[in-house]
């Protein structure tokens, strides 16, 4: 190895190993200064307490109470309501959900004697949404409170309150942004936040299997993830796909995204003729839906395609392309098919980065002698990499999850030497394979969980090595 590439392994090294030490520090710096915000707000409740009168104590014990005393009769009685309808809910859902969550049941089903029985996913859930009741509850009650408090200092400084009207065509005008943030958070919260700690939560359960309702599910901390890494039925088939996973995601990553770099740079040029033309012929690829590609290549590639038709026509055998022994013959087409679909989106990025381009450079750079890959490695590429960076990580964890390829060109084959898998499948379609087809729900989560780590480590490392991180102001 020479002495340029020792120096720059080296280098890469120190940045990846200066990036986690700060972001190790950083954490610990914040956990450390948890005891010292947590005096802060002690204090600041302690002095609002100790300076509060009667009607701020009485929005301590009755949501409203201080406000309806204080002749706040609307903002009164809407914080009543939130107590009056939690406190109901609490004892007629919330507590059991609660109790649900780290029990999972207690009475097993069994219909021959006509016990209905615990449902451990449907309490793991109500338990969930239980939890995000009782905070978004406690938020609303500390609310309350600042609130009261907020009207007693008002008052004691002679001045008048504002009315519910006022406080609310300023929620419309001033903080009219809290608004029309609050569907769009309560969207995210029901439909991604509460599948997402759901998904997290069954990893740490033995759901799957034979353990399904009726039968209870209990919880079995860190196994699952032992059984992947260790259990003969899962370890030798999980390093397998998670090798070919990384070698997948890196190889179509730098595929699609230098090859349409390269095909801009191409059309970039004067003396190519028909522009639109050939830039036009790459997008209708990719207006083309995907699976409907994918079944395409699909047909082209069996013995009934037309590959093999024109093979057996010239007197050749009919070839196997995504047959259960074409290991290596399936895994370039999935590459070169990923690539059909995702090179035109990469050469419409480059096209409108290097449009914005500032040509002074590369006269300079001609001037100086700089051959044209000189002035691509020193000039266009770095740029490029700047100003793409966050999108070829975005690419590189779309091509790590990319659950599609392999599903529509070769999905359904289970290979020996693999468990509920093939040579090609990713851990995406592995984590399909598992929990959708075959009911292994918890594995299949501990595998996302995986997933996501790796995809996160990975991302983080590659950013903080690129220009977008370390040479931010030299692009400004």
């Amino acid at each position: 190895m020479t002495a340029n590439n020792q120096s720059f392994w080296k280098k890469t090294a120190q940045g990846v190993k200066g990036f986690f030490t700060d972001l190790g520090k950083k954490i610990a710096d914040w956990f450390r200064g948890v005891p010292t915000r947590w005096k802060k707000r002690f204090d600041s409740v302690k002095t609002l307490l100790s300076n509060a009168n009667g009607k701020v104590m009485a929005s301590c014990f009755v949501m409203g109470l201080g406000q309806l005393l204080y002749a706040q009769w609307i903002k009164g009685l809407i914080y009543l309501v939130v107590q009056v309808a939690f406190v109901l809910f609490f004892v007629f859902v919330g507590a059991k959900g609660i109790v649900g969550l780290f029990t999972l049941g207690t009475v097993e089903g069994n219909a021959w004697y006509g016990v209905e029985g615990d449902n451990s996913v449907i309490m793991l859930l109500l338990g969930i949404l239980s939890v995000i009741a009782l905070v978004l509850y406690i938020a609303v009650y500390i609310a309350n409170i600042k609130d009261a408090y907020k009207i007693q200092c008002i008052v004691e400084s002679f001045k008048q309150p504002p009315t519910f009207r006022r406080e609310l065509g300023t929620l419309l005008d001033k903080n009219f942004y809290k608004v029309a943030l609050a569907l769009p958070i309560l969207g995210v919260c029901v439909f991604c936040i509460l599948p997402i700690i759901f998904m997290i939560l069954i990893a740490f359960t033995n759901y799957g299997g034979k353990t399904v309702p009726p039968r209870l599910v209990d919880w079995v901390g860190l196994e699952n993830f032992g059984k992947i890494l260790t259990l003969s039925d899962f370890a030798p088939t999980f390093f397998k796909i998670f090798g070919w996973n990384i070698l997948w995601a890196v190889l179509s990553t730098f595929i699609n995204y230098f090859a349409g770099l390269g095909l801009a740079l191409l059309l970039n040029r004067k003396c190519v003729k028909g522009k639109v033309f050939w830039r036009l012929f790459p997008i209708l690829a990719y207006a083309v839906p995907g699976f409907i590609t994918l079944i395409g290549f699909k047909f082209m590639f069996s013995y009934g395609g037309p590959i093999n038709y024109y093979i057996t026509k010239a007197g050749g055998n009919a070839v196997g392309f995504l047959d259960i022994d074409a290991k290596w013959p399936s895994r370039i087409i999935g590459l070169a098919v990923n690539a059909w679909l995702c090179i035109p989106s990469s050469m419409l990025l480059a096209t409108g980065i290097l449009s914005n381009m500032n040509t002074d450079l590369y006269e300079a750079a001609r001037v100086d002698g700089a051959s044209s890959w000189k002035q691509f490695t020193k000039i266009t590429l770095p740029y490029v990499l700047f100003a793409t960076m966050p999108v070829l990580i975005s690419q590189f964890i779309g091509n790590f999850n990319n659950f599609g390829i392999f599903y529509f060109l070769r999905g359904g084959l289970y290979i020996d030497g693999y468990f509920l898998a093939s040579d090609t499948d990713l851990l995406i379609n592995w984590l399909y394979n598992m929990s959708i087809d075959n009911n292994y729900y918890s594995i299949g989560a501990a595998i996302s969980i995986v997933i996501f780590v790796v995809t996160s480590v990975i991302s983080l490392t590659v950013y903080v090595l690129s220009p977008s991180y370390k040479q931010e102001d030299t692009y400004q």
